[in-house]
């Protein structure tokens, strides 16, 4: 039999992850059914997710009521609703990570994003999430900002498995790259097994085009029109060439060497945002070994109904890659500039995110204490 497309993707080397989560999926069982009907083998959430969940269903009412009527405050209902969901999550996908040594039925959670660039108060609030959801495959989300480096580090220190999230620039990934084998190292001076620590780092895609594009387009020329929808994915590919070089160093193979896993590429923000573009566009596009793609339902679906897996995409683009990005600097469009802003604005709405989750539970407890 032909395979489907999701699992095509995923003998092609690809993890698939669901970019959603709420008490209704767990509940219902659709989470579950999407680990044999599409091939999902991990989670990843964000305060928007959560903000939607909260907003939608009915299925937090209970929750909610005993956490109201114990008291809790805003930020203590929060937490506990979201532990809960990323717990019950992690226990759906307990099987998948036996099955594959803890490397995919991974469940993530984000620390509160307004600690963004605070050091010391994300390591603690990484810390504090950890043991509250009390499961060996959740992962704990850090943002790649210049604070969050050391707080990656620190987290992973402590046996601590960390989707890092947020990245754009490959300047940034390289600096992800080296905190996470120091997190390692310093793993094993502090008698951890490196064996069961994992950790992927999420590199945004979508996001890249929705800027370039922009500029592209207010540039009006047709040099410039040729290069719509072509930086995401070589900014994309390029990070894969980081990653091969850097997991084929002397310093990756002595931790290697020590039951040491390396920390997969996570393809992050994967769905259009230009419906001019395939649907699919960064899935197949970015189809490489030991990578793992987290979509939308809607980006599952459509890879599901009509995704073409035709192999590796990703290794032997490089050159074509790098000429995009170098012509997209000789046309006035600056790299750095535009990561730079990704990476600020991409903060701003997790924090936006995360004041409309404070302002939807707040509602909800002041309705469940009448």
């Amino acid at each position: 039999m032909t395979p489907t497309p999701t699992a095509a993707l995923s003998q092609a080397g690809v993890s698939i992850w669901l970019d959603d989560l709420s008490r209704e999926r767990i509940t219902t069982g659709t989470l579950k059914a999407l680990i044999t009907e599409r091939n999902v083998v991990g989670v990843t959430t964000n305060p928007s997710i959560f903000a939607a969940a909260l907003k939608n269903g009915e299925s937090y009412s209970a929750q909610v009521k005993q956490l109201a009527a114990n008291g809790a405050d805003v930020d203590t209902a929060v937490f506990e609703i979201t532990t809960t969901d990323v717990a019950q999550a992690c226990d759906i996908f307990a099987p998948v990570a036996e099955k594959t040594d803890g490397v995919d039925g991974r469940v993530s959670i984000e620390v509160d994003p307004r600690l963004a660039r605070d050091t010391e108060g994300t390591i603690a609030e990484a810390r504090h999430l950890f043991d509250a959801v009390g499961r060996t495959n959740v992962h704990i989300k850090i943002p790649a900002t210049a604070e969050g480096l050391a707080a990656i580090t620190a987290t992973l220190a402590a046996g601590i498995s960390v989707n890092v999230t947020l990245i754009f620039s490959l300047e940034r990934y390289r600096e992800v790259i080296n905190a996470f084998m120091l997190g390692l190292e310093q793993a094993k001076e502090n008698g951890h097994d490196l064996a069961t620590i994992h950790s992927v780092a999420s590199f945004f895609v979508s996001r890249v085009d929705a800027e370039i594009d922009k500029r592209l387009d207010a540039l009006g020329t047709d040099e410039a029109a040729a290069l719509r929808g072509k930086a995401g994915l070589a900014n994309a590919r390029l990070a894969y060439q980081v990653y091969q070089e850097a997991f084929s160093s002397e310093r990756w193979k002595v931790l290697a060497s020590a039951g040491a896993h390396p920390q997969r590429p996570l393809w992050a923000s994967t769905g259009v945002k230009d419906p001019a573009y395939p649907d699919t566009l960064y899935v197949t596009g970015l189809v490489a070994e030991g990578v793992v793609n987290t979509m939308p339902e809607k980006t599952l679906e459509a890879t599901a109904d009509h995704g073409e897996i035709t192999g590796n995409t990703v290794t032997g683009t490089y050159a074509e890659s790098n000429e995009v990005l170098d012509r997209l600097e000789n046309i006035g469009i600056s790299y750095k500039e535009v990561v730079h802003l990704l990476e600020e604005e991409g903060l701003d709405k997790f924090v936006v995110s995360w004041n409309e989750l404070l302002e939807t539970v707040t509602a909800a407890l002041d309705s469940a204490k009448g």
